[in-house]
């Protein structure tokens, strides 16, 4: 049977013959396959030589064994659907030569670029170290994370410490990110430090997505100012304002908290456009003064600490929360009121309690000589037996170097703990807290 086919030039049409020795491909159908070409193939057959797969060339594409050990124990049926690379589109047997593992390279080479692109984290294994930095897998390729792009490497000077860092990581996963992509130069660039940021601004988003007034988190103290606590809660600080941290009164929030502390919160308020968390400690816990009258009652005998001196009397702290006013007319004369001092523990009874009110009365010039006598005996045997306990308490104690040791160990038990977190740490919002501590709520 002879074909043939019409060619139009201008107005005149003419016909030639068509055989087989001028059908190119491209007329059948068949895409001329090119050199470096990425290529989706079915498998035909699995031969000793290797495999046979079905590009819809011509001729038949071949997948040498040598190829195929590259991918590990991955295995081939026929019918499955394969990518692959033309290495040479005619080989001394006038079949194509093909390549998987360099068509998995290409796809992992696409992802790399996409990544970068898109700007997402990936989890990579530490392959090894060198002096530079680490070498990850990254799918069947490998990338590299100079140390410059590393956390936690800007401030070790000494080169034996940071190989031995370095070293310490090989086998370990990382959150990294894409920085460069060079296929060219075979050259894939990764940041843990470009991860880390990442990471927490999307942290953040999820937090503020997440976090409803009424909650109960656990965070970490990351700073201590003198208008109260900055919490990390895992990628975002809240502020514990100072009227917030207690029902009773606290000066300075450093006495009493330290940096790294674990401490639950309870969420107040959150800004979601302004990115600002208001925490409550004290809401944790009840309001004592809801069962004060209980504890409370007129004629009781009661030990308090000075907290605050006015000119109209002393403020004495009965327990934290609960503050009673011994007024300049209950004391026991003008020399006692010179004798007292914020700090200073008083005897004195309850003359008047007004729980709606938060206020309590108090007195000194109605505890009776035996009353007074008594309690200062009490407080007397009370300080002796703490000064006892105290010697007992020293005598006991290790030696000073197993104490350090100690000490040592539960440093690191904390820098595990909070090594593979230090993404999760941020004190970027600590200085704008500052400017807004007026419109913390209040209690």
């Amino acid at each position: 049977m002879e074909l043939e086919f019409k060619e139009h030039k201008g107005n005149v049409t003419e016909t030639e013959p068509l055989s087989m020795e001028n059908l190119g491909e491209g007329a059948l159908g068949f895409d001329e396959p090119h050199r470096g070409q990425l290529r989706e193939g079915t498998i035909m057959q699995r031969r000793e030589d290797g495999l046979v797969v079905d590009i819809g060339a011509k001729r038949d594409g071949i997948v040498p064994l040598a190829d195929l050990a590259q991918l590990g124990e991955e295995t081939f049926e026929p019918g499955q659907t394969v990518p692959v690379i033309v290495v040479q589109p005619r080989n001394n047997d006038g079949n194509v030569e093909l390549s998987i593992a360099q068509a998995k390279q290409q796809e992992d080479w696409l992802k790399a670029e996409q990544m970068k692109n898109e700007e997402t984290v990936c989890e990579a294994t530490v392959l090894e170290s060198n002096r530079g930095g680490l070498t990850v897998e990254f799918g069947r390729l490998r990338g590299f994370v100079p140390m410059s792009q590393l956390i936690g490497f800007g401030q070790i000077r000494q080169a034996t410490e940071r190989y031995r860092r370095l070293n310490a990581l090989v086998g370990k996963k990382m959150l990294l990110k894409v920085i460069e992509v060079n296929r060219g130069r075979r050259r894939l660039i990764l940041s843990q430090q470009a991860a880390a940021k990442e990471w927490r601004a999307e942290r953040r988003r999820q937090l503020l997505e997440e976090l409803q007034p009424g909650q109960v988190r656990t965070g970490r103290v990351s700073q201590i100012t003198n208008f109260g606590l900055f919490i990390n809660l895992g990628g975002l600080d809240g502020l514990v304002h100072v009227s917030e941290l207690s029902w009773g009164r606290i000066e300075n929030p450093a006495e009493v908290y330290h940096v790294g502390q674990r401490i639950k919160v309870k969420v107040l308020s959150v800004d979601r456009e302004r990115q600002r968390i208001a925490l409550s400690i004290k809401a944790l816990v009840p309001d004592p003064w809801e069962t004060a009258e209980q504890r409370y009652t007129i004629g009781k005998l009661v030990e308090g600490k000075v907290s605050q001196m006015a000119d109209f009397g002393v403020f004495v702290e009965l327990e934290p929360g609960v503050e009673g006013l011994l007024h300049n007319s209950e004391l026991l004369s003008d020399e006692q009121r010179e004798e007292l001092a914020v700090g200073t523990n008083v005897l004195v009874k309850v003359i008047r309690i007004e729980p709606d009110r938060r206020r309590i009365g108090l007195s000194a010039r109605r505890v009776g000589r035996e009353e007074w006598e008594q309690w200062y005996a009490e407080a007397a045997a009370r300080a002796e037996a703490q000064e006892q306990a105290r010697r007992e308490a020293q005598a006991q104690a290790v030696p000073e170097s197993e104490s350090a040791e100690s000490l040592l160990a539960e440093d690191e038990i904390f820098d595990e703990e909070t090594l593979d977190s230090d993404i999760l740490l941020d004190d970027e919002t600590s200085e704008d807290f500052s400017e807004d501590v007026l419109e913390t709520p209040e209690a």
